[in-house]
C-alpha cells in the first residue's frame, strides 16, 4: 500500500485540505470533517482508474518558518 500526503490548514472560512502528491484539495467546517473529506476524495481520485505512478520517495518534512511582518513602505 502506497501513501500520499494530506496537508490540513485553516481558511478564511473553513478548514482546507490537500494532498501534495496528487491534485486534491477539500474543505470542511472541522479539522474532522475536512480530513473525512479528503479521504473520500483521495479514494475516488483512485477509483476506477488506472493506479498513476505515485514517486516512491521518503515522507516530505513539513516545516514551519516563522518570519517577520512587512514593513509598510
Amino acid at each position: 500500500m502506497k501513501a500520499v500526503t494530506g496537508v490540513i490548514r485553516k481558511g478564511q472560512k473553513y478548514y482546507i485540505g490537500e494532498c501534495l502528491e496528487i491534485d486534491v484539495v477539500t474543505q470542511g467546517k472541522t479539522i474532522d470533517e475536512a480530513l473525512s473529506n479528503l479521504k473520500e476524495a483521495v479514494a475516488l481520485y483512485f477509483e476506477g482508474a488506472p493506479t498513476p505512478s505515485i514517486a516512491t520517495q521518503e515522507p516530505p518534512l513539513l516545516v514551519t518558518i516563522g518570519v517577520e511582518e512587512y514593513a509598510s513602505p
